[in-house]
């Protein structure tokens, strides 16, 4: 090592503090240690985004004390909400059983600090069978693997979520084309009935 700070230095010391509380807060409960792990992940790729090393760390720290939170308050309505953040804005998807449930979700991740926006797709449906379950994560996979494989798309950059057939986009994009691709990637899946896009443009967040 040298008396450099290298890539992989600053990529440590950044990534520590939200390594270190997505940990802390797993020891809470055995379900939201998940959380710890996929933080991980999300910094070490973060290098690879449009947004930077400190901003996916404080996109990372939100999104595991958003879960905590949603965790600590209600455990059914925190497996029932999936939670993605970019600079600071947090799209909120899922299914709850009632209305009140959805603004509860809101409130709380509003709550966690950082948070700059909210945005609250969460439908309101009960009747919600293991078969559709099963269908949005089928769709969102594929919706992933098609951006994946599209050479002009940047998949790291994009969060996928579906929920009653509806796909939705989240993260930045490097340009309008680019988006349209991946709006039109989602469209172009089996089952899809609407695709709702939250992406921002690069450079006009």
């Amino acid at each position: 090592m040298t008396a450099k700070r290298g890539p992989a230095r600053v990529l440590a010391a950044t990534a520590a503090p939200a390594l270190a509380a997505a940990l802390a807060l797993g020891q809470a409960a055995c379900t939201p240690a998940g959380v710890g792990v996929g933080a991980g992940a999300a910094v070490a790729t973060a290098v690879q985004t449009e947004k930077g090393l400190r901003r996916a760390a404080d996109d990372v720290r939100i999104r595991a004390e958003i879960n905590a939170l949603l965790f600590g308050a209600d455990e059914k309505l925190f497996l029932a909400v999936s939670i993605a953040v970019d600079d600071g804005r947090v799209l909120l998807t899922g299914s709850v059983e009632k209305p009140e449930d959805r603004l509860e979700a809101t409130r709380i991740a509003w709550g966690a600090k950082g948070v700059r926006q909210t945005i609250n797709e969460i439908q309101v449906r009960d009747d919600a069978s293991l078969a559709d379950r099963a269908r949005d994560l089928w769709i969102a996979g594929r919706v992933r693997a098609a951006l994946l494989l599209d050479e002009d798309v940047r998949s790291i950059n994009y969060s996928i979520d579906a929920v009653n057939a509806v796909v939705y986009v989240f993260g930045v994009a490097r340009s309008q084309g680019e988006l349209d691709r991946v709006v039109a990637h989602a469209r172009n899946v089996e089952y899809v009935e609407n695709v709702v896009s939250h992406a921002a443009l690069a450079g006009r967040r």
